[in-house]
């Protein structure tokens, strides 16, 4: 059986199992949703935020791309977030990068081509930014785990600045920003900073290491 029709069906089995534990899940769902978090993370496909914070549908709102960068020009980005915030007013916003990811490891070796190497741009600019700490790890895997954590850091900064963001800083919204690491090793999910409307932004601290 080929491998897309192995989808299909267990589509099949996951909605009739959804059913038989609960008649009116589906209902629900068309009623509309009301999520508490907006999730930022990376499309690698190991990298499955639903499954590894155990959140049943309708709790989480997603945006993906190759290793979580916050473009300032992307409006697919930039809709996904001022929906999330203005119209869903979600309370938390969490961009989570993750160990081994490969558009931080091409970051550091090059290598790629067309849209993903200009897609890396702004990965660039954080190794630029970081280039003494990231240069004295011991080994090539440190480096990419810690290019890959104060990338985090940058990119929530990033978000923070958004004019969306602000918005709902400047109004009180209930909001908070949140910049985590997943590391594939062990399944654990590292928190590292957060930010909220009276974060100093010019003095935002950078986390210390927290992967080996």
């Amino acid at each position: 059986m080929k491998e897309y029709k192995q989808l299909l069906l267990a589509n099949k089995a996951w909605a009739v199992e959804l059913t038989d534990e609960d008649p009116e899940f589906f209902s629900r769902q068309i009623a509309g949703q009301k999520p508490d978090f907006l999730w930022i993370g990376c499309s690698d496909s190991r990298v499955t935020p639903e499954q590894m914070t155990m959140t049943p549908p309708g709790g989480m709102f997603l945006h993906r791309n190759v290793a979580n960068l916050v473009h300032e020009d992307d409006l697919n980005l930039l809709s996904v977030l001022q929906y999330a915030v203005d119209v869903l007013q979600v309370r938390h916003i969490i961009l989570c990068g993750h160990h081994s990811c490969g558009g931080i490891k091409a970051t550091l070796t090059g290598g790629v081509t067309g849209p993903v190497d200009k897609w890396l741009d702004v990965a660039r600019g954080v190794l630029a930014d970081h280039r003494d700490e990231i240069d004295a790890q011991p080994t090539e895997e440190a480096k990419v785990n810690r290019l890959v954590e104060v990338n985090v850091s940058d990119q929530l900064v990033r978000l923070a600045r958004t004019e969306t963001v602000q918005g709902a800083f400047a109004r009180g919204q209930d909001l908070a920003l949140h910049g985590w690491v997943y590391d594939i090793r062990d399944g654990h999910i590292k928190p590292m900073m957060e930010i909220d409307r009276d974060t100093d932004l010019e003095r935002v601290e950078r986390p210390e290491k927290v992967l080996v």
